[in-house]
């Protein structure tokens, strides 16, 4: 409660966690807050400027601006969970196992593994890895992820060398508790911390990454409405119907900011260097 508690005193922090939980509202709920079918298309309505019909005006397809925009949440936060979910599920078992355990595999393999893949910005190596694996959601979660993994093998593993010679791990050993628990019992639990302020803002780019994946032909593919499809399709009509970008783009604005906001709220919480 305390936790909760010095988080809600957080105004910003605040903030973010109120952005995400309507993005969250919006995505469940996207049936019933839609008007529209996001995918039908009426040659008689193409290119509408917004009104009381059409909120968010009509797409050169005749599809309603808004309802694309309302399903295209549903894509983010997907694209947010997966994405993280695969980093953590590949770079925080790695950086557990080689920041405990040290030697030949954790300074020459993983390392410079993650040394490696760090040298390239990420956009960049999530693009590589998506047009080896093919155009698709699912391919581009896992290129994603796969680019996001470096980070939690690093901070994984910083927080295992900090805790791995405590005394309270020192005496675990001493009386014969096998390694497999000491890692997932007593070290993982006390290094959650960073590990889920880094989840929340990699939750940001991932939803950043996702939208230039679509936005480039590699992520989500028509008629299925993304944030990032949905800039690529508009990008012609922005002389004679800014609108159809203004809206897609200010969800990814708003989205990102909150999901930013929210991360550094919790950092501000829960990271020991930040209290009071």
């Amino acid at each position: 409660m305390k936790t909760v508690r010095k988080f809600l005193r957080n105004g910003l922090g605040v903030i973010g966690a109120v952005i995400i939980l309507v993005l969250i509202l919006v995505a469940i709920f996207a049936p019933q807050i839609a008007p529209f079918d996001p995918n039908a298309q009426d040659y008689n309505k193409v290119m509408m400027q917004p009104d009381g019909e059409h909120l968010f005006g009509t797409d050169d397809l005749g599809r309603d601006i808004f309802s694309r925009v309302v399903y295209g949440a549903r894509i983010s936060i997907q694209a947010a969970l997966i994405s993280v979910g695969i980093a953590m599920l590949i770079g925080v078992p790695i950086g557990l196992l080689s920041g405990y355990y040290r030697g030949f595999w954790d300074e020459w393999v993983v390392m410079r593994s993650v040394d490696a893949m760090q040298a390239f910005p990420f956009l960049i190596l999530a693009l590589a890895i998506s047009a080896v694996l093919g155009s698709g959601f699912g391919n581009a979660m896992l290129a994603i992820g796969i680019g996001f993994a470096p980070a939690f093998i690093r901070i994984t593993r910083g927080q295992v060398l900090s805790l791995r010679n405590m005394e309270y791990i020192q005496a675990a050993r001493s009386v014969g508790v096998k390694d497999a628990r000491i890692i997932f019992r007593h070290i993982l639990p006390n290094a959650l911390n960073p590990i889920v302020i880094q989840a929340t803002l990699a939750m940001a780019s991932g939803i950043i990454a996702e939208a230039s994946l679509s936005y480039l032909g590699l992520g989500v593919q028509p008629p299925t409405p993304s944030w990032g499809s949905m800039l690529n399709q508009a990008q012609t009509l922005m002389s004679v119907a800014p609108y159809a970008t203004f809206y897609p783009g200010i969800a990814i604005f708003l989205v990102v900011l909150g999901f930013n906001l929210l991360g550094d709220g919790l950092q501000q919480v829960l990271d020991p260097r930040s209290r009071k």
